[in-house]
């Protein structure tokens, strides 16, 4: 069993700062990539940040480069995203998400295997 749990979620004005933080617990754990993907009230779910595991490259979403930033601690097994100057259109459930072997793709949510139950992030204006 994997599980995945974010938290760092909240009301933020815009233009504001969030880290949100995802764990990671579960025997034998252990993942090729860990990503960020967010979903807004009646759209569909949409790749925000990846970082694979071995190695350091990160991906970025065009709306969030430059603003948010992925990063890891592999020693707790936790995945962080740093959000800086957020907008209101930001505003989404963030869900962690890890990949549990290599794949090329990371941007897609059909190549993730674990999800976390999400985290609100409410930007307002």
């Amino acid at each position: 069993q994997v599980q995945l749990v974010e938290s760092g979620g909240g009301l933020v004005q815009a233009g504001g700062s969030l880290r949100l933080s995802c764990a990671a617990s579960g025997r034998t754990f252990s993942s090729a990539a860990m990503g960020w993907f967010r979903q807004a009230p009646g759209k569909e779910r949409e790749f925000v940040a990846a970082i694979r595991s071995f190695g350091d490259n990160t991906y970025y979403a065009s709306s969030v480069k430059g603003r948010f930033t992925i990063s890891r601690e592999n020693a707790k097994n936790t995945v962080y995203l740093q959000m800086n100057s957020l907008k209101p259109e930001d505003t989404a459930v963030y869900y962690c998400a890890a990949q549990r072997v290599w794949s090329a793709t990371v941007t897609s949510k059909w190549n993730y295997d674990y999800w976390g139950q999400g985290t609100q992030v409410t930007v307002s204006s």
